[in-house]
C-alpha cells in the first residue's frame, strides 16, 4: 500500500466522524471565500485608482451637493489641470431596480478619466445628445442593452420641473475599462449633465468634483488650497485623494475588513477546536497500530509525517470544497443582484489566502498529535500505557 492510500484509509477509518468534520471545514471555507471576496470587492475601488486625482466634496457629507458655480474657482487653483464633476442621480429601472447613475459633463469626464474607453464617435454622440447616456460594459452584459435603445429611468432624488420622477434617455455609447481592474468597475451609467441641470427642479449641482493634478506630488498642497478658498463660506469643501474618498465611501457601509476578520476569527477558532479534537481522538484510537508500524521499521519522523499528512489532506479536501462552493454561490449572487454583486469574484488573492489558511490550520490541528505519535515507545504503546 502506498503512502497516500495509507493516509486516505486512516482518514476514513471512522467514516461518520470524518464526514462531519469535512462538512464543518467546507462550511468554514465557504464563509471564508464569500466574506473575503466581499471584502476585496468593497476595497478594490480604492486600490487601483491613481494618485493624480483629488475629490472635492462638501465638508458636511458627499450627499450634500455643491453648486456648479464653484467649478471655475477650483480650476483657478494653481496645480489644477482638469476638473470634472459628477452628481449622483439616484436612478432605478422599473419600481425598485437601482442602477448607479451619475450626471456628468461628457467632455470633462473623458478628459479626467482616460481609464474609461469608448469609440470616438460615441464620445461625440454623448457630448452632442442632450438626452444621451453611456452605459458601462458590466451593465450592458447583465441587461442586454445596446446603443440606440431608449433608457427609461426613475430618480428617487431629482424630479423634473413638471414634478415627474420619470426620465428618459437615449443610450449613445457603451464604455469599457482600460484594463481588468477598471473593466470590473463598469457598473454605472453616465447621463449628460447639461440636460439634467436644465430639466431638474434643483438646478445645476455637483455632488463631487474630480480634480486632475499637474503634479501628483503636490496633492496635499493643492487640496489645502482648494479647501482654504472655500473656508468660512456657505459651501465649505473637503478635498482628499481619490483613494481616500473611495475608502471613506465604503466606510459609510461599515468597516468591512474588521467585520469580516471578526467573523472569520470566530469561525476558524471553532473549527480549530473541532478538527483538533478529531485528529487527537483519531490518533489515540490508533496507538497500537502506530506501534506496529514502528515495529515494522517506520521511523519516528515517518510516523509523524503520516499523521501530519492526514491532517493536511483533511484540511485540503474541506478547504478546496468550501472555496469551490463559494465560487458557485457568488455566481448565484451575481445573477440575483447583478448591480451589487455582478463583479464579485474570488480573485487569486483570496485563493492564496485560503491555501495559507488550510496549511496553518493543518499544522495547528495536526502537529500536536503527530509529534505525540512520533514519540511513542513501542513497548508502552503495545502495553496500552
Amino acid at each position: 500500500m502506498g503512502y497516500f492510500r495509507f493516509v486516505w484509509a486512516s482518514l476514513w477509518r471512522k467514516k461518520t466522524r470524518a464526514l462531519l468534520t469535512l462538512l464543518s471545514l467546507v462550511c468554514a471555507f465557504l464563509l471564508f471565500g464569500l466574506l473575503q471576496s466581499l471584502s476585496v470587492f468593497f476595497t478594490a475601488g480604492a486600490d487601483f485608482v491613481g494618485a493624480s486625482r483629488l475629490i472635492v466634496q462638501s465638508r458636511v457629507s458627499f450627499t450634500d451637493s455643491l453648486p456648479i458655480r464653484l467649478l471655475p474657482e477650483i480650476e483657478a487653483v494653481p496645480g489644477v489641470k482638469i476638473v470634472s464633476h459628477d452628481q449622483w442621480f439616484g436612478g432605478y429601472v422599473g419600481e425598485n431596480d437601482q442602477v448607479f447613475t451619475f450626471a456628468s459633463d461628457p467632455a470633462r469626464l473623458r478628459a479626467a478619466y482616460p481609464e474609461w474607453v469608448m469609440p470616438d464617435e460615441q464620445w461625440r454622440a454623448f457630448e452632442q445628445t442632450r438626452t444621451g447616456a453611456i452605459v458601462g460594459r458590466v451593465v450592458v452584459d447583465q441587461r442586454g442593452w445596446k446603443v440606440g435603445d431608449k433608457l427609461p429611468l426613475k430618480s428617487n432624488i431629482f424630479p423634473q420641473q413638471d414634478g415627474s420622477m420619470d426620465w428618459q434617455f437615449d443610450i449613445v455609447g457603451i464604455y469599457d475599462g482600460k484594463d481588468a481592474s477598471w473593466q470590473s468597475q463598469t457598473m454605472g451609467i453616465y447621463i449628460n449633465h447639461a440636460y439634467f441641470a436644465e430639466a431638474n427642479q434643483f438646478g445645476r449641482l455637483a455632488g463631487v468634483y474630480a480634480v486632475v493634478l499637474d503634479d501628483p506630488d503636490k496633492a496635499n498642497e493643492v487640496a489645502q488650497a482648494i479647501d482654504a478658498r472655500f473656508a468660512n463660506s456657505p459651501n465649505e469643501t473637503k478635498t482628499q485623494s481619490e483613494k481616500d474618498f473611495n475608502k471613506g465611501f465604503f466606510k459609510q457601509i461599515g468597516d468591512i475588513g474588521l467585520i469580516v476578520s471578526l467573523i472569520l476569527l470566530a469561525v476558524f477558532f471553532t473549527i480549530l477546536i473541532l478538527t483538533g479534537n478529531t485528529m487527537a481522538q483519531a490518533v489515540r484510537e490508533r496507538i497500537p497500530e502506530l506501534a506496529v508500524l514502528k515495529t515494522l521499521g517506520f521511523s519516528d519522523g515517518k510516523v509523524t509525517a503520516l499523521v501530519l499528512a492526514e491532517a493536511l489532506l483533511l484540511c485540503a479536501i474541506g478547504g478546496f470544497g468550501g472555496m469551490l462552493l463559494a465560487e458557485f454561490a457568488m455566481g448565484g449572487l451575481a445573477k440575483a443582484a447583478p448591480m451589487f454583486f455582478g463583479a464579485m469574484r474570488a480573485d487569486p488573492r483570496v485563493w492564496v489566502q485560503a491555501v495559507i489558511a488550510m496549511l496553518v490550520l493543518a499544522l495547528a490541528v495536526g502537529l500536536p498529535p503527530a509529534l505525540h505519535a512520533g514519540r511513542l515507545r513501542i513497548v508502552d504503546a503495545l502495553a496500552g500505557r
